[in-house]
């Protein structure tokens, strides 16, 4: 090997006496440095003539493609040496290393696929988890696995974690306390200042976000003349603000952002060489990986874009978030690497005491199957038999194994099947994977053109339809008529040839020989290989698609799909409850009754029909929730007709009864004596229990009844009679009756009611004689006189009917003597017959 020539003394140097000890006496150690202290760059060199390594290999993790590049790129310049000598590269579908090859840089789900062949790492001395911090699940389970090897197999394989921003003390003590070496950084100093959006925008929306940081950076180059680097939460917003900088005198506008090609990622990272003030547009790849020179001002927006998998749908899809308070810091330090800088934080500055202190890990919200499929393949069916510094949720897992045995990958005990093992070293989602595996020969290339297409970017620019046969056309058009071809449907050249790359490399990694044979497919049969639980059936011609899952999704309205019966969902905006279905494949009922012959079933199913009000009886075949076909079936369960029916009436509410003014009162009459009796002895025949209760006391009187109109012939307060034993009956009738005889010698109705005592209407000449108020519940509860004229209008209401006679009735009686001269209207009521005449009789 050349030795490395430095240029320049670098702040990590102060801590390699440290790091060098405390790998040679335990072999793990915690590393945190600032930004450009040169921990990515001068560590790995400066540890390879370590005696503990004995001449084997360092591996050095990065978490994104173009930090893999670029570190060895900068490393071997150093030692003088092209890319693929002393220090080379890996990442997926490119390899840059010889057998020279002392360091090799790699991205972290090459290392788990490499300890999946070679648990020892044999030739393996040291391995360095560089940029920790970002906690993705590659690195979570890449550490998981090493600690496996380091405790299980190999105690002389060193481990190095290292970082900016992380807290160490966790991963300190997942490591078994490994020493934590604090490095100084090299860092001008930076000042904040805050751009809040205005009023009217909500930043989080690309549009409102886009136009925020448009007028922000405007307002900016009018006092900084430095390069500025740009936050924004994805390649949409990056585009829209792009779009809207374009034409500014003497400014330069380059984006960033992980699909890019090498060689724009290059040029975007590399000064002017016109001496132009530059504005870089990135994602959350120029927070740490990249190292961007002459940066003195930052903007930050504030959010990034995570995947997030959503346990209750089975879909992940990608959210806007708010950064941590540890990534608003790792932003602001890319302006003060070479000189005094500014941060411009577009979000007001209270905001920044509710940020969360660090990012949660993907581990807590990611799609576990990868994970679970690698612990398999790793010969572990229970995650917590590993060392997790956060360990993987067990629902999610659960979920992931359900996942995994549904797609033939796991079978029921948890152990990798033949296509599990089959699939384990694709670098592919297990879903992508099982469905190359599983097309066979005769669908082979179409189903790695899928596979490519739906591991990348999509390749057509704001298409109108979700259709991926769309794709597959327009991928097709690329291959034959090349560039210029494809831009006249949309099509987007640079995703075109990156997914072309990616499906012929898929097709080198897998055998053919090895494949069924296979029935011809369609694009959406294939699909459904990968996604069986996103089938979905239209349910109305607005382009609204139910899944085999239970959920929903929409298509947009001019969509050519819409004419499909069956889609199979692959990418659906999970925002919403009936979220946007962005890609999706059609294919026929005939591919779906062969695909999941297993799946459906046919059973009769009785059930309510609220539009009818009618109880249905229908052979129905299925395949989960969706219905496939369905016919009229006759002689249903009496108890499942029933039960129906009892549905039916609880969904439409007690009202839709034939209730008739007896049942009524009789439901209230039960109810004053329950108000009256303190034992609860009487049934509750309130409508709400008896909603509840319909089984009990109205079940019985529903034999041959299929609907409502034929339950109008229910004779109610018989039914409600029923529920009281004849002893119950009898005090019914005594102490709550449905008449009272008045003084005059009528018997007069009771009018019951709801928590108020019942009422009494009677003419007042009736009640002459009476001194005190009529009383029922053997003397409890009085009645609620409505005392009336002649004509029965109401002239007085009371429960005092004596106080009545002493007082109001003089006033009362004047006029009613004036109003009704020829009736009696004594002057002592309370010693005068009662009459239910207009005189009272003369005695003989």
């Amino acid at each position: 090997m050349r030795k490395s020539a430095v240029p320049r003394f670098l702040p990590v140097e102060e801590c390699l006496p440290q790091l060098r000890q405390a790998l040679a006496d335990k072999g793990v150690a915690v590393l945190v440095a600032p930004p450009g202290s040169g921990k990515t760059t001068r560590v790995p060199l400066a540890l390879l003539e370590e005696d503990w390594l004995a001449e084997k290999k360092i591996l050095m993790l990065e978490p994104r493609r173009i930090a893999a590049r670029l570190a060895a790129g900068y490393m071997s310049e150093l030692c003088h040496e092209e890319v693929g000598g002393t220090v080379g590269y890996q990442i997926r579908f490119e390899r840059r290393i010889s057998a020279l090859t002392r360091i090799e840089v790699i991205t972290e789900g090459l290392l788990t696929r490499r300890l999946q062949h070679d648990p020892e790492l044999a030739d393996v001395g040291l391995v360095i988890f560089d940029e920790f911090h970002e906690r993705s699940l590659d690195a979570d389970l890449a550490l998981a696995l090493c600690l496996d090897t380091f405790n299980g197999l190999r105690d002389n394989l060193r481990l190095l974690v290292m970082s900016a921003t992380m807290d160490a003390r966790p991963v300190s003590r997942l490591l078994g306390d490994a020493p934590v070496i604090t490095g100084e950084g090299r860092m001008f100093p930076v000042s904040v200042r805050h751009i809040p959006p205005l009023p009217q925008y909500d930043s989080s929306r690309p549009d409102h976000l886009a136009h925020s940081t448009v007028r922000a950076v405007r307002q900016i180059l009018d006092r900084e003349r430095g390069d500025m680097l740009v936050f924004l939460p994805g390649v949409g917003e990056i585009k829209k603000v792009a779009d809207r900088l374009t034409g500014l005198q003497g400014i330069v506008v380059h984006v960033l952002y992980g699909n890019l090609s090498p060689v724009r990622q290059e040029k975007a990272i590399q000064p002017d060489p016109r001496g132009r003030q530059r504005i870089i547009l990135a994602t959350t790849i120029a927070e740490t990986s990249v190292t961007i020179e002459g940066i003195t001002v930052v903007v930050d927006c504030g959010w990034k874009r995570v995947p997030r998998f959503h346990s209750s749908t089975g879909l992940s899809g990608l959210d806007t978030v708010r950064i941590s308070r540890a990534s608003a810091r790792q932003r602001s330090g890319r302006a003060g690497r070479l000189a005094p800088g500014t941060s411009y934080r577009l979000w007001h500055k209270g905001v920044d005491s509710g940020l969360q202190e660090y990012d949660l890990p993907e581990i807590r919200q990611a799609d576990l199957a990868p994970l679970v499929l690698e612990l398999a393949n790793w010969g572990v069916q229970d995650a917590s038999q590993l060392s997790w510094l956060d360990p993987p949720p067990v629902p999610a897992c659960q979920s992931a194994r359900e996942l995994l045995h549904g797609l033939g990958v796991l079978d029921s005990q948890g152990l990798l099947t033949s296509l599990g093992r089959s699939i384990a070293g694709l670098p592919l989602h297990p879903r992508l994977a099982a469905m190359v595996f599983r097309a066979g020969r005769k669908n082979f290339s179409v189903a790695v053109d899928l596979a490519a297409l739906l591991s990348e970017r999509d390749i057509l620019h704001c298409s109108e339809s979700a259709d991926i046969e769309r794709r597959l056309e327009c991928l097709l058009r690329f291959r034959q008529q090349g560039r210029a071809a494809v831009q006249g449907m949309g099509g987007r050249p640079g995703p075109c040839a990156r997914v072309d790359k990616v499906s012929r490399q898929l097709a080198a990694l897998v055998s053919k020989k090895d494949l069924p044979s296979g029935q011809l497919l369609s694009p959406g049969g294939l699909l459904a290989l990968a996604y069986p639980d996103r089938v979905a059936l239209r349910q109305n011609r607005s382009g609204r698609y139910k899944l085999v899952s239970g959920t929903s999704g929409v298509l947009e309205r001019h969509d050519p799909l819409v004419t499909s019966r069956w889609l199979v969902v692959a990418s659906q905006n999970m925002k919403r409850r009936d979220g946007r279905i962005f890609l999706a494949g059609a294919m026929s009922g005939a591919e779906v009754e062969a695909l999941f012959a297993k799946q459906i079933s046919s059973a009769r199913e009785v059930r309510w029909d609220t539009k009818s009000r009618n109880v249905t009886c229908r052979t129905c075949t299925r395949i989960g929730p969706l219905l496939l076909s369905e016919r009229q079936s006759q002689n249903p369960d009496p108890a499942a007709v029933q039960s129906a029916l009892l549905a039916g009436i609880r969904e439409l509410g007690l009202a839709v009864l034939p209730w008739t003014s007896a049942a009524r009162q009789l439901q209230a009459r039960v109810h004053c004596l329950q108000q009256d009796d303190s034992s609860n002895s009487w049934p509750d025949m309130s409508d709400q229990a008896l909603l509840e209760n319909l089984e009990e006391w109205l079940g019985p009187y529903l034999e041959n009844r299929k609907s409502i109109r034929s339950c109008g012939s229910l004779p109610l307060k018989n039914i409600l009679m029923a529920m009281l034993d004849y002893p119950r009956q009898q005090v019914l009738e005594r102490d709550a009756p449905t008449h009272v005889t008045v003084p005059s010698g009528t018997r007069v109705r009771l009018e019951y009611q709801l928590d108020n005592p019942p009422v009494l209407a009677v003419r007042l000449q009736e009640m002459f004689g009476l001194a005190e108020t009529p009383t029922i519940c053997r003397g409890n509860v009085q009645v609620l006189l409505h005392l009336l004229s002649p004509a029965r209008r109401p002239v007085q209401v009371t429960q005092d009917l004596s106080g009545f006679w002493n007082s109001s009735y003089f006033e009362v009686r004047k006029e009613l003597k004036g109003r009704y001269p020829k009736h009696h209207w004594p002057e002592e009521p309370w010693n005068a017959e009662a009459t239910a005449r207009v005189k009272r009789k003369k005695k003989k």
